[in-house]
């Protein structure tokens, strides 16, 4: 073999080693065969697609970095046109000086094999180098060529992802009894939620819910005691669609953001300024200031303004704003008629959407998002069939006017939060404060005015890096100024420990305490009555 072959193949065993790096180095990392088989294992479909379209080259001039000037141009170009095997970044770079690992460059020689017309010394004596390697890279392709296939023929959909959501939580509040009845016993009960996201752009979102759960009206299962769960719904095992909007960019950077849909949350178009999430009672979870952020559900629309910055350790300023038309399951006054009418107000063509009886729910709120700490202000209005969520007694009642007029509801919320520079002995700091003023009722029973707040502290990393825990307080909301009189103040407590299982699975045992919550005894006129007791949930929740 002449000096020019042997020459090229010299080239091919050092210039392919420097030319396929960067396209190896996203593959292969430097810890060797166990960094080979997570590559193998985890990679998607896509990505792997993207990769075998882009990593071999036809033409140097699909190198961005590589420039005629540069000392091995004509060398590039001759291994380009002779072999067709130099690779590079899927973005389109060379990166020619990055160094690569003896995995790495045995990638890349198997890359070029099958261009290779001749063995030389030089490729022998490579071949003899890397045969460990080469038998490790080619099993593990082979498997990967398999399970290509397999997850070609059995996806789901190229622009839908499934992600789910089950949770088992057992849980009781001995001694609490609502009306009379024993309601506080210890139960297990279940609560699941499918989320079909589909995507066209990539930065768009179109979600379908659907969602079913078993738990009794009381304690766990309605915003009228503040023992509500977050994962808790009256719901007798029915299964239906709870979420059903579309979401889309308005600016490519992603700053300004629509939300419309036939099935939409208020406080999922908005921003919860808080570093608590222990995710066990409502009240917690919605930053005690229910009477802002309510979660109501039902036809809306909502806009998300973020300002636009490339550094993260500069703060922003947030704007959210919605209108949900959420009336809750009631019986009201028919507007014209007088008719009372059961029903979810909202969905029904005798009230409509813009009919105040309708529980419109119109929100706006103001924030600062910093990168150790947050706050925001928040402003909703409430007509006839909202709610003013957790809530105690009569400061819970939704806006209801039997007589044919309209109820109106004034809430504001202040939240913020701190998060320590370094998870540790410090824990994160959260506080929300509401105030509720409702005119318009005609239930005397009802308030006037009432006040809600809360603090939670929470530790993010307990013993180990996994597991979280934390402890939270505060009065669910209580009415201060009503037609029957001022309610006693409920104070209620959540200690909680997160254990992490997996990614996928953890397990929450949380203790809760509730003094002086309002109550309803068993007579009539009903009068209100109290409750001080220690209950628990363990809640072990499933990610797929």
């Amino acid at each position: 073999m002449g000096c020019t072959s042997k020459a090229a193949a010299s080239l091919l065993a050092t210039s392919v080693l420097a030319a396929q790096c960067c396209a190896a180095q996203t593959v292969f990392g430097a810890r060797g065969a166990a960094e080979v088989d997570h590559y193998l294992m985890q990679q998607d479909v896509d990505s792997l697609r993207a990769w075998q379209s882009t990593s071999q080259m036809t033409r140097l001039n699909q190198l961005s970095d590589i420039k005629p000037t540069d000392w091995a141009y004509q060398a590039l170009g001759n291994l380009v046109r002779g072999y067709g095997c130099v690779a590079g970044y899927p973005d389109g770079r060379f990166q020619g000086l990055q160094a690569i690992s003896r995995y790495e460059a045995a990638a890349i020689l198997n890359a070029c094999l099958e261009r290779v017309s001749e063995q030389t010394d030089e490729l022998r004596q490579l071949l003899k180098e890397f045969s460990k390697e080469l038998q490790l890279l080619t099993a593990n392709l082979t498997g990967l060529e398999d399970k290509v296939g397999r997850l070609q023929a059995q996806q789901f959909s190229i622009t839908t992802k499934l992600k789910g959501e089950a949770s088992f939580i057992l849980g009781g509040i001995p001694g609490y009894s609502y009306a009379g009845q024993n309601s506080g016993a210890t139960t297990f009960n279940h609560d699941i939620r499918l989320n079909f996201d589909t995507s066209y752009t990539g930065q768009d979102l179109l979600r379908t819910r659907i969602h079913s759960a078993n738990f009794s009206l009381y304690p766990f299962g309605t915003a009228a005691t503040p023992f509500k769960l977050d994962k808790a719904e009256d719901w007798a095992n029915t299964v239906f669609v709870d979420r059903l909007y579309y979401t889309f960019p308005l600016r490519r950077d992603n700053s300004l953001k629509v939300t419309i849909g036939a099935l939409v949350r208020n406080t999922e178009t908005a921003w919860l300024a808080t570093a608590y999430h222990a995710d066990v009672l409502d009240f917690f979870t919605t930053t005690g200031t229910g009477g802002v952020y309510n979660k109501a559900n039902g036809e809306g629309i909502g806009i998300q303004w973020q300002q636009p910055t490339r550094q993260k350790s500069k703060g922003v300023w947030l704007f959210n704003a919605n209108y949900v038309v959420g009336g809750a399951a009631s019986s009201q006054a028919k507007p014209v008629t007088g008719v009372s009418k059961i029903g979810r107000s909202g969905a029904d063509s005798s009230y409509g959407i813009f009919n105040s009886n309708s529980g419109l729910n119109a929100l706006a709120q103001i924030g600062y998002r910093a990168e150790q700490w947050g706050a925001a202000i928040g402003y909703r209005f409430g007509t006839t069939g909202s709610t003013i969520r957790d809530g105690a007694g009569a400061a819970s009642a939704g806006l209801y006017n039997t007589n044919g007029g309209v109820a109106v509801n004034h809430s504001v919320a202040f939240n913020t939060y701190w998060l320590p520079e370094r998870t540790g002995l410090l824990p994160s700091i959260s506080a929300g404060y509401g105030v509720n003023v409702v005119s318009g009722q005609a239930t005397p029973a009802t308030a006037n005015s009432s006040r809600s707040w809360m603090v939670g502290f929470q530790w993010d990393r307990v013993f180990t890096s996994h597991h979280a825990a934390g402890l939270a307080f505060g009065q669910p909301s209580y009415a201060n100024q009503s037609v029957a009189g001022s309610q006693s103040k409920p104070w209620l407590f959540e200690l909680f420990y997160k254990l992490n299982v997996s990614d996928q699975i953890s397990i929450t045992p949380t203790l809760i305490y509730g003094s002086s919550i309002a109550n309803n005894a068993a007579s009539s006129p009903a009068t209100n009555t109290t409750f001080t007791g220690l209950g628990g949930v363990i809640q072990t929740t499933f990610n797929f």
